[in-house]
């Protein structure tokens, strides 16, 4: 992991029950520490107990700094 204290996604795969593909549902966040240990958020548990951990990637980002912008254009009005 390069950066020690990145946030990752935590992902769990699901079957669609229609057309049997498998598709991928974010169901938490993890962080890394600096002694090299995860700690893992779960908001949602997993029927089927599988989990994984990923970085998030440059959509991940992109998406969080597009929520945070739109936060403070709310907070710039004058009334």
């Amino acid at each position: 992991m390069e950066n020690p204290s990145a946030m990752m996604k935590v992902l769990s795969p699901m079957k669609n029950a229609k057309t049997g593909k498998t598709y991928w549902v974010r169901c938490g966040s993890a962080f890394a520490n600096r002694d090299g240990s995860t700690n893992i958020y779960l908001d949602v548990y997993p029927t089927n107990g599988q989990l994984q951990v990923r970085e998030l990637d440059e959509r991940d980002l992109q998406r969080r700094a597009d929520r945070a912008n739109e936060g403070k254009a709310a907070d710039n009005l004058p009334f």
